[in-house]
């Protein structure tokens, strides 16, 4: 079955603190976040494996960070996607902050 003909969306879903990315209606991954004041904490970043290999995940998280940028908010990726993310998109550059001690504490006491 060749899921990549299908219509792609990004949504932010705020009552449960993600994005998804839908294909054709179906959801096909997420990237999971917690707010911190002005700043947007990405913990989690998955694709559905039926939808693996064709950019969802860079779609997904691309979308998300044009989201926080509209918002004004900042970004926190404690999420390795995120981070590599933002390490070869050189244009999201300004949005992030470092991931720190506090952060990292914060979000463990947040996902409790």
């Amino acid at each position: 079955m060749d899921e990549s003909a299908g219509i792609r969306s990004v949504q932010r879903v705020d009552a449960r603190h993600r994005y998804e990315i839908l294909v054709d209606g179906r959801r096909a991954g997420l990237a999971a976040y917690r707010d911190r004041g002005v700043q947007r904490v990405f913990f989690h970043t998955e694709v559905d494996d039926a939808f693996a290999g064709q950019g969802l995940g860079a779609e997904l998280v691309q979308s998300a960070l044009d989201d926080v940028r509209g918002s004004g908010k900042r970004v926190v990726p404690v999420c390795p996607y995120v981070a590599k993310f933002l390490k070869r998109h050189e244009e999201f550059a300004d949005l992030a902050d470092p991931v720190t001690s506090d952060v990292l504490s914060w979000l463990e006491d947040e996902l409790r």
